[in-house]
């Protein structure tokens, strides 16, 4: 979907591919997903933040868990990466790439 609105995106299957990918581009912002296949998008963030390059990157975590534990929260924000909760709808996650960019809001 981001792609369609004009962004450039790399998509990653495994944690593994996305670290890869990451210090490849590195990117201007991350989206991740909390739950996934065995390792889990807090684990994925820790290993951005000790990439070179990727410590300040903006991350956003989104999740379908709407409770999480507090020392799993705190750890995120801590790391520097804001949660988000699914669904989000297209103009949504428009939104939040541009946030997330520093970019002007599209009229």
């Amino acid at each position: 979907m981001l792609r369609l609105e004009g962004f450039e995106v790399w998509a990653a299957r495994t944690a593994d591919a996305g670290l890869a990918l990451a210090q490849a581009h590195q990117p201007n912002a991350v989206i991740l997903d909390l739950r996934m296949p065995l390792t889990g998008g807090l684990q994925v963030l820790r290993a951005l933040r000790t990439l070179p390059g990727l410590r300040d990157t903006p991350v956003t975590i989104v999740t379908g868990d709407y409770y999480l534990a507090e020392a799993q929260s705190e750890e995120i924000r801590a790391l520097g990466a804001e949660l988000r909760f699914k669904p989000l709808w297209l103009d949504e996650l428009v939104t939040l790439a541009r946030d997330m960019l520093r970019l002007p809001v599209r009229e």
